[in-house]
């Protein structure tokens, strides 16, 4: 993103071709899903263009680290990622893309982000100080849009993942 991952739940998912993508990964790697079976079915940032942004640096196999403030799972009522999770993301039109699985988490506050990290969400320019720009004004706009105000001590989910699935453009 040149902003966040996180799911916009403004825009359309469906949910059916989802749950046709998880079983055809489920068929595929049943050892990986009875260690991890849980999922959710999102879009990375806030909007229709960011969405498609994203997932497209993803699937060119720029983007394999995502942040999201943990504000925002809580608000939404879901519960932080683990490792070995899975995630479909889709595009802004609600189609499932890719299945991504988490293979790194850690939480902190938006100075503790580096620039391997900055480097691995894939965006911009790469530079930590652009992923601070960008991200500085991404979560200070989805905090105000939730009624919040964003403050820099926020614990942040720091995740990197992998493409799993489809075969196309896993990892």
């Amino acid at each position: 993103m040149t902003e966040t991952s996180g799911s916009s739940r403004s825009l359309p998912l469906d949910e059916a071709a989802a749950t046709v993508m998880w079983e055809q990964y489920r068929s595929a790697y049943p050892e990986a899903v009875r260690a991890a079976p849980e999922y959710t079915v999102e879009h990375f940032g806030d909007n229709a263009r960011l969405a498609d942004e994203l997932l497209g640096i993803v699937l060119a196999g720029g983007k394999r680290a995502t942040a999201e403030l943990v504000a925002d799972f809580v608000a939404r009522g879901d519960l932080i990622p683990r490792i070995g999770s899975h995630w479909i993301a889709c595009d802004s039109t609600g189609a499932p893309r890719i299945i991504i699985r988490t293979t790194e988490l850690r939480l902190g506050p938006f100075a503790s982000a580096d620039a391997a990290f900055a480097a691995d969400e894939g965006e911009d320019d790469l530079s930590l100080a652009s992923w601070q720009r960008e991200h500085r004004r991404y979560w200070t706009r989805v905090a105000a849009a939730r009624g919040a105000e964003w403050s820099e001590d926020e614990d942040i989910v720091f995740e990197r993942f992998s493409v799993v699935w489809p075969p196309a453009h896993a990892d």
